[in-house]
């Protein structure tokens, strides 16, 4: 049974502490998808809902001194519980408070899994990258070498999504090539990502890199039928039918065009 299937048969329950831009379009991709979103952060209910989740999702997006501690007490609870998390670091890079409240994040809990883009990603492992504002700037590094060394620092799954997206744990790397450009043309797509790693972390059985590699082909053969299905119609038509298509996409239809590749193999 393909991951895809056991997160709608499952219908995991999706913690998120996330952004005030994308909460919505998060929780309605992860309806979409068949998953169960909850979104809170109050800090008198945070950790007992990370307990009872599938995964915790950590989004840093749009910072404040309570999120931040609404993430340390969800994360810890999670950790507790042998729930994963997730973590996206929004902008990690572009500034300091930033870049400083992402490593004190990884440094207080276990993530299961790290999902940025390049320069992110390397800004929490301490390396240097151009960003500009929550995108990545031109780099000439080695991106599959960088998650590696990130995977092992942090001894959890990295996912730097790109053109092309590397899936790593430090010993296993998976390169996936689907996905469509028009994807940065909509505000929350790599944050509605992230929480889709999440939903399939929780239905994995533990499989956490073979999961995370499936989520995203999945989310890029999404992206490249409802783009396909309003090409030339603008980002607004692109989001209303890239939410159908997590819903409607089979897992056949996806193994028919899902272009994942073991790296070594």
């Amino acid at each position: 049974m393909s991951f895809l299937s056991k997160v709608r048969d499952s219908n995991p329950l999706v913690h998120n502490i996330t952004n005030i831009v994308v909460a919505n379009f998060s929780a309605n991709g992860l309806l979409a998808l068949g998953a169960s979103p909850f979104m809170a952060d109050a800090h008198e209910e945070v950790a007992d809902i990370a307990a009872m989740s599938g995964a915790v999702v950590l989004n840093i997006g749009t910072l404040n001194d309570y999120a931040i501690a609404s993430m340390l007490l969800a994360g810890k609870a999670a950790n507790r519980h042998n729930v994963p998390v997730v973590l996206d670091p929004v902008g990690a890079g572009a500034t300091a408070y930033r870049t400083d409240v992402t490593r004190r994040l990884v440094e207080s809990m276990q993530i299961a899994a790290l999902r940025g883009n390049v320069a992110e990603v390397a800004h929490v492992v301490g390396e240097s990258w151009s960003i500009k504002g929550v995108d990545a700037g031109a780099g000439d590094g080695d991106v599959v070498a960088l998650a590696v060394k990130a995977a092992l620092k942090l001894n959890c799954v990295v996912i730097i999504t790109g053109k092309e997206d590397v899936i790593t744990d430090g010993s296993s790397t998976y390169v996936v090539s689907n996905g469509h450009p028009v994807l940065t043309r909509v505000t929350g797509t790599g944050c509605l990502l992230s929480a889709v790693v999440g939903a399939f972390l929780a239905a994995s059985g533990g499989a956490w890199l073979e999961a995370a590699a499936e989520a995203l082909s999945f989310y890029g053969v999404a992206a490249e039928i409802a783009e396909e299905r309003t090409h030339g119609q603008g980002p607004g038509s692109f989001q209303i039918e890239f939410l159908n298509q997590l819903t409607l996409v089979t897992p056949q239809t996806y193994s028919g065009l899902s272009r994942i590749q073991r790296l070594g193999q």
